[in-house]
């Protein structure tokens, strides 16, 4: 039986039910989705506020691609291809650090910040440094986010910034650090991993103490928000104060931002609901409690900005059934780790909660190779985001993958 193609596999989705577990297995998917979402995208790589001094960088690794993002002598963010000139060896080996110039460690060919090849030992006359530079990476800032995008004609970027940046701004996102950054590995397709993150359908048995603090609101989704007059009430509240809050989608639905109230009171994502940060980063707003503001950029980020504090969660897929998710925790510049905040305060409710969800994608990977697995219909009432997040790939991938069909000639 001859292997479906990936725009079969997607056609054959009945509306708003799950998609085809071959979706999550096939190898041929897996190589489309790096082609036409991974490396023609907008992929977050990491906050510039990790990138103080001229020479600080961080790598990351999309796909088959590493690369690295470093800030230049002139306070530039640029990003590359992490592969040297000569044979390939990875230049920056570390996750993150600081480089007078960026070297390779095989032969100590050695690159200044802008790509260039200052020093190349040993290899003769007629040997020009200037036909050996760096391969640029497209990077785009907003509010404090870097995005790389390896294509060689990057999409538009400032639709994007022009949405996301009035809601994060009032956050300060320029005064902010990274207080604690965790690492962890998702036993399944990078997709799943998103689908999980869309729906609270699953909260209730899985998430105890991030039910504590977050409540399901299908405002998330685009629905139910114009009917519900509490929200609306806390949505002018928060606009009042300077806050943008209502709910912006992108037109092909790629990107959204909405602002939400929290559970029981609660103005942070801790275990007693109260703020983990003493220094509040929106006290000039004169709103008492600003609940969390949700963005969401496909097909790598989701995000939650508090009053005290915000966590910024990157995606990237290490294979076909492993994916990694970075988890940062941002606080203001000058909070002071132990007389500011104590970090148990500050991480427990997500380090916790991502655990379980490791372990939801994880048994979801499983399940979708049984052969007996049917995809099912998403919940009218709960599953209204991960239903949208699944339109969006499966007309995204439509797009790029449906044949064109060249105009008839009429003969003369």
């Amino acid at each position: 039986m001859s292997q479906k193609s990936t725009l079969e596999l997607i056609q054959s989705r009945k509306p708003r039910f799950a998609m085809d577990p071959e979706v999550y297995n096939s190898d041929v998917v897996y190589q489309d989705d790096l082609q036409y979402i991974w490396y023609a995208t907008w992929i977050f790589a990491g906050h510039t506020c990790e990138l103080k001094k001229a020479g600080s960088y961080m790598t990351l690794q999309i796909g088959d691609s590493p690369i690295v993002v470093v800030r230049d002598s002139d306070g530039e963010i640029r990003a590359y291809h992490n592969a040297c000139a000569h044979r390939g060896h990875r230049i920056c080996t570390e996750e993150r650090g600081h480089a007078a110039r960026l070297v390779c460690p095989y032969h100590r060919w050695t690159y200044d910040y802008k790509g260039g090849l200052v020093f190349a030992p040993n290899m003769g006359e007629g040997f020009d440094t200037k036909d050996f530079s760096l391969k640029p990476v497209h990077v785009g800032i907003a509010a404090g986010y870097i995005y790389v995008c390896l294509a060689d004609e990057a999409p538009d970027f400032e639709n994007f910034k022009s949405s996301m940046e009035p809601f994060v701004n009032p956050h300060k996102p320029e005064k902010m650090k990274v207080a604690h950054m965790t690492t962890g590995i998702e036993e399944g397709n990078w997709k799943l991993v998103f689908e999980n993150n869309r729906e609270c359908y699953h909260c209730d048995s899985n998430h105890p103490e991030l039910l504590r603090s977050y409540q399901e609101n299908n405002a998330v989704a685009g629905l139910d928000g114009d009917n519900d007059p509490e929200l609306n009430a806390f949505l002018d509240k928060c606009e009042a104060g300077g806050m943008p809050s209502r709910l912006v989608i992108d037109a092909d639905g790629q990107f959204r931002m909405t602002r939400i109230p929290l559970s029981h009171g609660a103005s942070s994502y801790t275990m007693d609901g109260k703020p983990a940060v003493k220094s509040m980063r929106t006290d000039d707003s004169g709103v008492d409690n600003i609940g969390a503001l949700l963005y969401f950029h496909y097909p790598n980020t989701w995000n939650h900005w508090m009053g005290d504090h915000a966590v910024s969660f990157q995606m990237l897929p290490l294979g076909k059934n492993k994916t990694q998710l970075v988890t940062r925790w941002l606080v203001p510049e000058d909070a002071v780790e132990g007389v500011d905040y104590d970090l148990d305060h500050l991480t427990h409710v997500w380090i916790q909660t991502n655990a379980q969800d490791a372990a939801l994608v994880a048994e979801c990977q499983i399940g979708t190779q049984s052969p007996g697995y049917q995809p099912g219909p998403y919940s009218d009432i709960e599953e209204n985001g991960v239903c949208q997040f699944v339109d969006w790939y499966c007309d995204y991938m439509t797009k790029k993958l449906k044949p064109i069909i060249p105009l008839k000639t009429v003969a003369s």
